[in-house]
């Protein structure tokens, strides 16, 4: 919630000297200058604020984020940290103004120390370095399908889920992916015949490829997406005994497994829906030899 009229008030030789000593100093930070209301309300409409959902800000300066999030919802909690005391003390009293500190609280905290493991929502408004250097940290600590919310500046290499330039500047919308990089073996049963998939993905964020093997069958997947835990692909593959087949595969990502179903288009015109339960492995049978008397 910070840094917005800052880069169009400010000389850039100011902005410059102010940048260097935030890069050369071992303690990041941003400065301070408050987010217009407007596009507050863009966030938190962007986020899609549902019950229950808990909502933070890392950088939370005066708190309005956290506070206009808690207002839209009677069942929203959240909290914010930041660094500057001062700020965290006003966050605190205009909460209990509000009539929201039962909901709402504020810290004096490094934002790399917050704990982000249970929340649903998080804003952050940093300088880019130090929005970058939070990345990692949201990806290996905030739970799949958590929404990541920044405005003006992107994550890098991290691609947007969405992002709403109608405004006059850009909010984005990122959604933490589950990880599904690695090796994975599921069975399906199609004309009395029992198929082992051994399945390699790979993964850039909410990116993914992957291919599979049963038997001495070899297919690749189309369109991929991966939205959270939700994680859908098509497969299209023949297999012995029963033909060219089309696979749809829907599933949760929960760690080291995935259920879900998949519906098979046989050759025949007919359609068979299964569950689909995949477990990940630390080795694969999809390198096996495959002879050439192989199809």
């Amino acid at each position: 919630m910070r840094f917005e009229s800052f880069l169009r008030s400010i000389p850039l030789a100011v902005l410059g000297i102010a940048w260097a000593a935030n890069v050369s100093a071992q303690e990041r930070f941003s400065l301070f200058v408050p987010s217009a209301q407007p596009t507050v309300e863009r966030l938190v409409k962007l986020a899609k604020i549902q019950d229950n959902d808990f909502v933070v800000d890392l950088g939370s300066g005066d708190g309005r984020i956290v506070l206009t999030a808690a207002r839209s919802n009677p069942k929203v909690r959240g909290w914010g940290v930041d660094i500057n005391e001062n700020l965290v003390r006003q966050s605190n009293e205009e909460a209990k103004k509000q009539g929201v500190a039962d909901r709402v609280q504020f810290y004096h905290r490094n934002v790399f120390d917050a704990d982000i493991r249970e929340v649903t929502v998080i804003n952050m408004w940093l300088f880019p370095e130090l929005m970058r250097l939070l990345r990692p940290k949201i990806l290996a600590e905030a739970r799949p399908g958590t929404r990541v919310l920044t405005h003006l500046f992107d994550m890098g290499s991290w691609q947007a889920d969405e992002w709403d330039k109608e405004g006059g500047s850009g909010v984005g919308l990122w959604i933490v992916p589950a990880r599904v990089e690695g090796y994975w073996t599921w069975q399906t049963a199609l004309n009395g015949a029992n198929f082992t998939h051994d399945a390699i993905m790979e993964q850039r964020f909410q990116m993914v490829e992957g291919i599979t093997r049963a038997g001495n069958r070899r297919g690749v997947f189309q369109n991929v997406r991966l939205r959270g835990e939700d994680l859908a692909f098509s497969l299209e593959m023949t297999l012995d005994g029963v033909g060219l087949t089309r696979h749809e595969f829907a599933g949760k990502v929960n760690g080291d497994t995935i259920k879900g179903t998949v519906k098979v288009a046989l050759p025949d015109g007919k359609n068979v829906d299964l569950p689909w339960a995949a477990r990940r492995s630390t080795s694969t049978a999809h390198f096996r030899p495959t002879g050439v008397e192989s199809k």
